[in-house]
Order: C-alpha cells, then structure tokens, then sequence
C-alpha cells in the first residue's frame, strides 16, 4: 500500500474479545448451552432477551445523555462493544443471529457483488434468484440454541419475516410480529414471562428500527432524532420495570452514525474520473466497495487515492483482509468484497445518486471504522 491511511493503523473491531458477533455466544453460554464461550463474562440466567436498537451508537447515548438517562445510566455499569466491518444493519444482524464475524457469515456489506452475476445484492432486500441458505450455510447461533433445548424467539417488523436476510441469518428463531414500540414491549416481556411460567430456558431476541430511519432521514442532531431517542428510552425503561424475576435484559445495538453536510457528500454518479475503471459501485457511503474492470486496479487506486486519501483508508482487498476487518474471512466470501474499499475516516460521504438515490438524500451515515459508528452499547439489566 502507498499513499492515504494505513489499513494496518486503525482501530480495529474486537472479534472474540468484545464485538457484536461475541453477544449471543456469551449469552446462550450464560443460560449454560454447551460450545459457546462467554467471553462477555455474563451472568447466569435461563430467560434472557437481547434489544437490538438500529442506529444507537454509544458515542451517541453519551452525547444526549438528557435524552436517554436510564441508557446512560446503564452504560455506566455496562461496556462497548464494537459493531463490524462495515458498520452496517444487514452485517451487524448477521453477526447477531449467527455469532460469526462478516468474513464468516458472509454478510459483508450493504450493496455487494454476487460473484460471476455482474451485478449486485442489496442484503437488506435481498434478491429472489440468490438462496440465503446457500449465500449463508453456516448453522446460525439460532439454530445451535434450538437445537440444545433452548427457544428462541425474533420479535421484530412484520414486513421482515420470511425476508432473505431472515432466512439466511436468523434461521431457528421463531417470529413475533410487532411493528410498534408498544407491540414490541409486550411481545419481549410476554415470551420472558411464558419462559419463566414454564421454566423453560430461552431467549428473546427483539429489534427496532425507528430510531435507525431518524437519523437518515433528519440527522442525529434533529429534534426529531432526540425525540425518538426519548421514545427509545422510555421503551427501554417500561421493560425493566416489568422485567420477570430472575431474568436478563440487554441493550445494544448494530451501528452508531454520523451527520454528513451536504458539502461533504461526494456523488460518485456524477464524477466521471472516479466511475473510469469500475465495474460495480458496492458498499454504502461510508464503506464503498469499487469492483474494478480488468487492469484498472492501479489507476482506480491512484484517482481515488489522489481525491480522498487524506479522508479515508483506501485499500485492496487483500490488505483489508490481512489486517482484520472482516475477521477470518472464507474462500466463499471474499470475492463478495470489492477489489478496493475505501472507508472514510473523516466526514466524507461518497454516494451515488442516480444507482442509491434515496441513500444520497441521508443526512445520518454509517460504515465504516470510526468510534462513532463501530461502538454500540452492551447495556444490562436485570431483575
């Protein structure tokens, strides 16, 4: 590598230390299921339940501490985790509901190349022609606590179920619509209660997306952010204080994100010398993927290095790899990953208008490797 931030340097996710993808193997080992490490070192419970809060950065929390007390408060005797890389919903869930890091569960990105097809998946939407238990085969942490007499329960949007992501990622988990906060409060505190009623052991495994959607569309420095966040808080809260004896309950979340002026917001689409060479334009605006035609690697390296290597780390694939970011990385995934990725490390968004016209219009982004958007909160309670 030459020129720009050296991929080696930055702060890397803590796979198998304190990341994202070592929650669910800390709890199910917490509830005494056989093969899973705790090397979050939780406590003992046989009913727990994981909230998963799309968008709830810890920097985030401890910067609208007024709007967010018992989060802040609980972050005082809870801890970070980091999210991934990238930073983003679909790799952070698949680190969730499998308890593998990117380079294993193969969920790298929002938008990448499906290999041999010239064009790309959208891992959120999916695409009908690709089997999510072929992009996906690995048994999920899911599957693996079903499998050990452990239920496990998704309460989550009703317009998700049965959606790809679902089906390659949360496989083992039976679903609860909920598509309100309130929907959501009773479904997580309705399947603790049956557990315990019955004593059976299990897990709950709720998400929210609200407060993700804000920060898109209006920033996290909008009224209308801060008060989803006091929504998000108080939801929080009426679930402690119903929590059943004896049980477990875990705040966190997939990303953190970051406000991107406008000025900042580089298209990609209209920039003639930044397409020459690619053949595909993956990732999101703050981790892209560059799929490069045949040869153009060094010249695409050079424009992008020349135009942004001062804002973000751009790299080859291999390096990325070699330096950790996805984690032990198998052979199935890597040609998924863009020949170069170019994560920004500063306020720089590179987005595409015309191929992600929505994504170009966000105010809040996330992806890529800063503190902002890698920590996310590991808030416990308990009764």
């Amino acid at each position: 590598m030459s020129g720009g931030i050296d991929p080696y340097s930055v702060p890397l996710p803590r796979y198998g230390s304190g990341a994202l993808s070592d929650l669910i193997p800390s709890v199910l080992a917490s509830m005494g299921v056989d093969g899973f490490p705790n090397v979050l070192g939780l406590e003992p419970a046989s009913a727990t339940c994981v909230l998963l809060v799309d968008g709830l950065g810890s920097e985030l929390i401890r910067s609208h501490a007024a709007d967010a007390p018992v989060l802040f408060d609980a972050l005082s005797t809870g801890r970070d985790l980091t999210a991934g890389f990238p930073s983003t919903t679909a790799a952070s869930i698949a680190s969730i509901g499998t308890g593998l890091t990117p380079g294993s569960h193969g969920i790298v990105g929002y938008t990448v190349a499906i290999p041999g097809a010239g064009k790309l998946m959208n891992s959120l939407r999916w695409d009908p022609a690709v089997d999510p238990a072929v992009w996906q085969p690995e048994t999920t942490a899911f599957e693996a606590a079903a499998a050990a007499g452990v239920e496990v329960q998704q309460v989550g949007k009703r317009m998700f179920k049965g959606g790809g992501l679902d089906r390659a990622v949360l496989r083992g988990a039976q679903f609860v619509g909920a598509d309100t906060l309130g929907e959501v409060a009773a479904g997580a505190l309705a399947g603790l209660s049956t557990l315990v009623a019955e004593h059976r052991p299990g897990l709950v495994y709720a998400y929210v997306a609200d407060l993700d959607w804000t920060g898109h569309g209006h920033g996290v420095g909008s009224q209308a952010w801060q008060l989803q966040l006091q929504l998000i808080d108080r939801l929080v809260e009426q679930i402690v204080a119903r929590l059943p004896a004896g049980t477990r309950f875990y705040v966190t979340a997939d990303h953190g994100m970051v406000d991107i002026p406008v000025q900042r917001r580089v298209d990609v689409d209209l920039d003639e010398e930044l397409r020459s060479g690619l053949a595909l334009l993956g990732g999101e605006a703050r981790a892209r993927y560059l799929y490069v035609l045949d040869g153009a690697l060094p010249d695409v390296l050079d424009t992008w290095r020349g135009r942004f290597g001062a804002d973000a780390v751009i790299c080859e694939r291999d390096e990325a790899i070699d330096a950790g970011w996805f984690g032990t990385v198998a052979d199935r995934v890597r040609p998924r990953i863009g020949d170069v990725i170019v994560a920004s490390m500063t306020d720089l968004a590179m987005v595409a208008t015309h191929h992600q016209p929505h994504e170009g219009k966000m105010v809040g982004h996330h992806g890529s490797l800063t503190p902002a958007e890698q920590l996310v909160p590991l808030a416990v309670f308990g009764r």
